[in-house]
């Protein structure tokens, strides 16, 4: 009798109880991450605005950020309000559907991220390692076939998550101990056999996280090997350069990635710091990304200046 009552078959709602341990406080740590969500709108917002209507950026490297940008817009709108209202509300509730499919949206969202980071890590390995056909073969078209793979990889992989929790029925709670519908905080509550969607879990994750980490990795070991071997000190410093904001957006992606994934699954962190690192790593590469990219392109610098000059002018 005690299973029984301490099951639910086929739940229509879900608890989302925000950070256990930390109910008491999380009142006020929602105004930190409403803080960094409101910086990545703002910026990435802003990147979607300048790199279309200027011409000179209008380069494969800034067509895969406004991509980028696009996508870390749609990550801060799937995590950020019933976040936010869970931290300030207290409304915890959510349909069990609308749980599955923020799960499928924040995932896919991420794994889009990490495809579209290997993209640019192709232009720049292109761009050093063979400038004279960087155009000739990073063609519009190739870019489109490029980002509606990066689409569909994401959609497909990240689609059986969702798909292999609706098979399960009986669950032995309906609260999930996190902030948001992360996979493996609801696979959690299930009181089924859930290792076919632990596996699915590490599959998705090895197959699109590992895949593009390793071929990342493998890009910027030729680009290293090339720019050693230019000539001049001014060449190989210039080529370096290019390749910096790459570079820190994918150390902190990555180690911030890799980290959320592997505590979840292998590590002993308490849940509060788990819960915490993982909604930072949803967060804050989103809002650093149109920082790090505008502050290494005077283009976008300028364009940035004159989009808060016209409208301090246009209040006085």
């Amino acid at each position: 009798m005690a299973s029984i009552n301490t099951s639910y078959m086929n739940p229509r709602t879900v608890i989302l109880i925000g950070i256990p341990g930390l109910e008491h406080v999380q009142f006020w740590i929602g105004f930190p991450f409403f803080v960094v969500c409101l910086v990545a709108l703002l910026g990435n917002i802003t990147l979607l605005i300048i790199i279309p209507t200027e011409r000179s950026l209008h380069q494969p490297m800034y067509i895969f950020l406004a991509v980028l940008a696009a996508t870390d817009v749609g990550l801060c709108a799937a995590i950020a309000p019933k976040m936010l209202a869970i931290f300030w509300f207290g409304s915890c509730s959510m349909a069990f559907d609308t749980c599955l499919a923020q799960l499928f949206f924040i995932h896919a969202l991420q794994c889009m991220e990490s495809g579209i980071l290997l993209a640019m890590a192709f232009d720049r390995y292109i761009a050093i390692c063979d400038p004279l056909r960087h155009t000739s073969i990073l063609t519009p078209s190739i870019l489109g076939h490029m980002m509606v793979i990066v689409a569909i990889r994401a959609t497909v992989l990240v689609g059986l998550l969702p798909i292999l929790i609706k098979r399960l029925h009986v669950f032995h709670s309906t609260v999930i101990a996190h902030s948001y519908c992360e996979h493996m905080a609801v696979v959690k509550i299930a009181a089924e056999d859930v290792r076919v969607n632990k596996a699915c879990g590490l599959f998705v994750g090895f197959t699109i996280l590992g895949f593009d980490m390793i071929f990342i990795l493998i890009s910027y070991i030729l680009i290293f090997q090339a720019v050693f071997r230019l000539q001049q000190k001014e060449a190989r410093l210039k080529a370096f350069n290019t390749c910096t904001a790459h570079i820190f957006v994918f150390l902190e992606f990555y180690i911030l990635a890799f980290f959320s994934f592997f505590s979840h699954r292998f590590g002993h962190v308490a849940p509060p710091t788990h819960i915490l690192l993982s909604t930072i790593y949803l967060l804050v590469p989103p809002a650093l990304n149109p920082i790090v990219y505008g502050v290494k392109n005077k283009v976008i610098r300028k364009r940035v200046a004159q989009i808060f000059l016209l409208n301090h002018i246009s209040h006085q």
